[in-house]
């Protein structure tokens, strides 16, 4: 903004230049910009948080169960440890174990708690088909365990629920297979 004093016939007055608006002009738009990268960040940055910590409780949950411990108490567990996400309200964790027998994928048990409805991808039906990648299927005669973890997402910013599901998920998954 260009302000300056000059001495006219009636005393003193302030002569403002043309382009005084100018500067706020581009000072509002500099900060709007500014503002909706800073907020989208936080938001992005809070969403791969919460999937590398979806990561590290499948690989548990799996881990556990492949070590003996039932599938119940692997999906407590699991719901118990992720105490940055509260499954319990706002998620879904399932166990499930799956055997190959004659080169057939079944569904021999699963547990699940939390608060969201979601259904396994590996298979709903106990002695029904399970389906898995094909580098996770098990050998011959043997059992994998299949953690898998729903979190419903939600934005903390304005810009994270302005842009809604159209850049960030509104539902994020993760699986193990030990």
């Amino acid at each position: 903004m260009s302000v300056r004093a000059e001495e006219g016939t009636c005393g003193w007055r302030i002569a403002w230049s043309p382009n005084s608006g100018q500067a706020i002009v581009e000072f509002a738009a500099s900060v709007a910009v500014l503002l909706t990268l800073v907020f989208g960040m936080i938001d992005f940055s809070r969403a791969i948080y919460d999937v590398e910590v979806m990561k590290n409780l499948t690989g548990e949950g799996s881990a556990m169960a492949s070590r003996g411990t039932n599938l119940s108490d692997s999906v407590t567990a699991v719901v118990g440890a992720a105490s940055p996400l509260d499954l319990n309200v706002n998620g879904r964790v399932i166990v499930s174990s799956v055997l190959n027998s004659n080169n057939s994928l079944k569904l021999t048990g699963q547990a699940t708690q939390g608060g969201i409805v979601a259904t396994s991808k590996v298979g709903t039906t106990i002695g029904g088909a399970a389906s898995l990648p094909a580098g996770a299927a098990p050998q011959l005669n043997q059992t994998v365990f299949v953690t898998e973890v729903f979190y419903a997402y939600k934005p903390i910013t304005p810009i994270g629920n302005f842009l809604g599901t159209t850049i960030l998920p509104s539902q994020l998954y993760d699986v193990a297979y030990y």
